[in-house]
């Protein structure tokens, strides 16, 4: 269901506890979390069938953020759903935690595809989808990977194969920061003419304002609609989002130390909604 200040709240409510986990810790992948926050509120709060009470049940939506090192965004989303108390956050990459640094399904209930080396992910993505094609149970499998994880051949293995099985219950997202772990997506490897890649492997794609509520419910909602080809929803994002600091920090963002001092001002530059 759209709405649009609910996604607005839980935005805010999934950065600031990326920041928290973060910043207790003191070190993190916080640009790339930061800027997929937006997209997580819009699945879990508008889009996704999930039950936080049975989340095993069978024929549920299933996300695999094969850009595992956004799980401190997931998290932070899967507390606020309910999936677990808030204050486990705060255990993030601790000895005896259930919220390693890296999504982890055995880890961390809620999570639906251990991830985390590059690629790997949206394979497994691609064969929940097919498998729920097959069981015709419904459900929509959704999957984030990274613009600097868009270099990797295996992504563009998964997506002929999509493509081939024609699998229009499979929506995908490209968390498109122009940003990586060493440097900008454009000095490292450029992606070229990243929609039109994705259109020639045949899928349903578009291009869309990442931190806009509205583009990002209506597009997912245009793409539910595909039935016989799956689709790529290509997301403008800034890297940090929400958080000056993080922002202006660039490509040395993607993992950063976090002084207590930082956090306190980061929490309140979203409380006061300075971005």
């Amino acid at each position: 269901m759209k709405n649009l200040s609910l996604f607005q709240e839980k935005s805010k409510k999934i950065r600031q506890g990326i920041v928290s986990s973060i910043g207790t810790l003191g070190v993190g992948h916080i640009g790339g979390s930061l800027s997929c926050a937006d997209l997580l509120a819009v699945l879990y709060f508008g889009e996704m069938r999930v039950d936080p009470q049975n989340p095993k049940m069978e024929g549920r939506d299933r996300l695999v953020v094969s850009k595992g090192h956004a799980g401190p965004a997931v998290y932070a989303a899967l507390a606020e759903k309910g999936y677990f108390p808030y204050s486990e956050l705060f255990t993030l990459n601790k000895i005896g935690t259930n919220l390693p640094s890296h999504c982890d399904m055995n880890r961390t209930v809620g999570i639906d595809m251990t991830t985390g080396s590059l690629g790997q992910g949206f394979s497994c993505a691609a064969g929940i989808a097919y498998g729920s094609y097959l069981r015709k149970d419904g459900a929509f499998i959704y999957s984030l990977i990274g613009d600097g994880e868009s270099q990797e051949g295996q992504i563009w293995e998964a997506a002929m194969f999509c493509a081939h099985k024609k699998l229009g219950n499979l929506i995908a997202f490209t968390d498109y920061n122009h940003q990586q772990i060493d440097g900008t997506v454009s000095e490292v490897c450029t992606l070229g003419d990243l929609a039109s890649k994705w259109a020639g492997f045949g899928w349903d794609v578009y291009c869309i304002n990442g931190h806009n509520h509205e583009e990002i419910y209506d597009t997912i909602e245009r793409a539910k609609a595909v039935t016989e080809k799956p689709s790529m929803i290509l997301l403008e994002t800034i890297k940090g989002k929400g958080i000056s600091f993080v922002e202006q920090a660039g490509t040395k963002n993607h993992n950063m130390n976090i002084s207590q001092e930082q956090m306190q001002a980061a929490l309140k530059e979203l409380e006061e909604g300075l971005q």
